[in-house]
């Protein structure tokens, strides 16, 4: 199940994301995955995470995060929880090809039975109706 967290800067996106994140690992049996642009939520994730750099690992668009994804699950079958912040971002700001992310990481999400939260900075109204099925 993909989910995502649309507001505009300052909107509180992130410190629900991290809440979550801290709420998955008590809650599931299973490994959890944050993945962010840059490192601002090494002090407040819990070490139990797997918290991974999008910078650190080039990762610059929707399709090297689809990519990284993917193969995150591809090596580790016990991730039940993945949370990407600043999803939008990563995938430089485009629309349609962050759509096309989107379709691909919740069908994989449906064939491997894990949950991927997202934060996206847009005004809700700006939401396409793809993000807006998942919202």
């Amino acid at each position: 199940m993909v989910k995502l967290i649309v507001g505009v800067k300052g909107t509180g996106k992130t410190k629900t994301l991290i809440s979550m994140v801290n709420d998955a690992l008590e809650n599931t049996k299973g490994a959890v995955v944050c993945i962010e642009k840059g490192d601002k939520l090494r002090f407040d994730i819990n070490y139990q995470c797997r918290l991974i750099d999008t910078e650190y690992y080039f990762i610059s668009d929707a399709l090297s995060l689809y990519g990284f994804a993917a193969g995150m699950l591809a090596s580790n079958h016990d991730v039940t929880e993945m949370f990407i912040d600043s999803a939008l971002k990563i995938c430089k700001n485009d629309l349609s090809e962050f759509d096309a992310f989107l379709v691909k990481i919740d069908n994989l999400a449906e064939r491997l039975g894990f949950n991927c939260t997202m934060t996206v900075s847009l005004p809700v109204e700006e939401a396409t109706e793809t993000m807006k099925k998942f919202m």
